[in-house]
Order: C-alpha cells, then structure tokens, then sequence
C-alpha cells in the first residue's frame, strides 16, 4: 500500500446472496486508471480454456473462509501486483446461469480506482487497455466493465471520487483532463474549477508550478479537501458542453 488513503464505498457490509445448491462464488475487479488522457482498465489474458487467448478481469474464486473484500484485495494483490488502490467498492452481482460455460458460478464485481501518477507493476500477462476499445473478451466481463464506466461517471457528478484517479496535487489542466477522460466528453478547467469550489470539494494549497519556456503565469496546484468518498451534491449530473 502506498501513501494514499484508501476507501471502501458503501453502505454497511452486505453478506454475499445464497447461492444455489452447487454454485460457486467468484470475486471480480474493474480496475480504472487514467493514462495518457485516457480511461484504462486493468485486464489480464487468459492462457487456458475456458475463453484462452481472450482478456478478462482479474479475480478469482472466492475463498470459503474469505469475505468479499478481503478476497478481491487479495487476487489483485496476488495476481496482477495492485495494491495502490485509493477507492474500492462493491460494483454488482451477476448471477446468470449461463454466464460461465463451466456450470453456475455467481459473480461479485469490484470499481477499483488508481490515482494518475501511480505506475503499477504488473505481469507479463497483464496490460492496461483502453476502456473505449476493449479486447475481445470473455464470459461477461465487456459488460461488467461498461457498469464500471456508468458508475464512475454517475459518481464523478455528485461525489468527490475524482480524488481516486487524481494525484495528491494538480492543477486544475490536469485535472480537468481526468474528468475528460472518465466523463468521455469535454471539461473546461474554469467551470470545474468553480463547480468543484463551489462543492467545497478542493482547495488552493497556496503552491504554484514554475512556468514553462515560454513563460506564462504559474499554475496554482490545488488538491482534494477530502481523500474518502463524500457525497457533496446528490442530484447534480456533469453534462457535456451545451447538455441540457
């Protein structure tokens, strides 16, 4: 674990639903990093049946003395060498009888954030793609990720969670970027710096960024006032330019 502060979103612990008779219970992950302006997730290519050769989510069984948490921490940490997670809640369970051509396997996912300016060491087999442009992947994973994608923007318009993909400090260009990138549309940087303010969500450190060559006003460094997950306004939406 780093530095950063990490969260687990939610209401209190909810014990995993029955699962039927003979059913077996897997833990999954959507993983979410902004990288070069983009929103990425987190996949790993599977090297045998079923699906081989296609890309997944990281996760795996869950253990029949683990909880859900517990278990998802684990795998990510065992498998694919995350721990730098700033925000992790439960996303969905999907229990579709044929989504797994092995029998019936229930599925719990995870919405796992990590911040800009962490570079994850992660196995060979394992690579950061673009959320837009999936892989051909297998079961239902695809979808799973797109429920991340709605989550995390739904989020991103009345929580603080921005504070999960953003580094500890930044300028309003950087962050608007982020925001871009997880909203899939434009975000000046002097609107959300405003509506951000106005949220009370971030705050002036009192730093600057030197200027560049070509000289230029310093760029103020802002940061997030709180590093767990706030609901600051329940009903507001980030609507692209001209939304109504």
């Amino acid at each position: 674990m780093n530095a950063h502060d990490t969260t687990v979103e939610g209401a209190a612990p909810r014990a995993p639903a029955p699962a039927p008779a003979g059913a077996a219970h897997e833990v999954l992950a959507v993983v979410f990093q902004i990288r070069q302006d983009r929103l990425s997730v987190l996949l790993w290519r599977r090297a045998r049946p079923p699906f081989e050769g296609r890309w997944s989510l990281p996760g795996g069984r869950l253990g029949a003395d683990e909880g859900l948490d517990d278990s998802i921490r684990r795998q990510l940490a065992q498998k694919v060498d995350v721990r730098d997670l700033t925000h992790l809640e439960q996303l969905e369970t999907r229990g579709d009888p044929c989504r797994h051509p092995q029998g019936r396997i229930l599925a719990t996912a995870y919405l796992g954030l990590v911040p800009a300016d962490i570079d994850p060491l992660v196995p060979a087999d394992t690579r950061w793609h673009p959320a837009s442009d999936l892989p051909p992947m297998g079961f239902d994973h695809a979808a799973i990720v797109h429920s991340g994608r709605r989550r995390l923007r739904a989020k991103l318009s009345y929580t603080n969670v921005g504070f999960a993909l953003a580094p500890p400090e930044f300028t309003m260009s950087q962050l608007s970027r982020y925001y871009r990138a997880a909203l899939g549309h434009d975000v000046a940087a002097t609107n959300l710096r405003r509506v951000l303010l106005r949220r009370g969500q971030i705050e002036e450190t009192g730093r600057f960024v030197p200027s560049g060559r070509s000289g230029g006003r310093p760029a103020a460094l802002f940061r997030f006032r709180a590093r767990r997950l706030e609901i600051t306004d329940a009903f507001a939406v980030l609507r692209p330019p001209g939304g109504a």
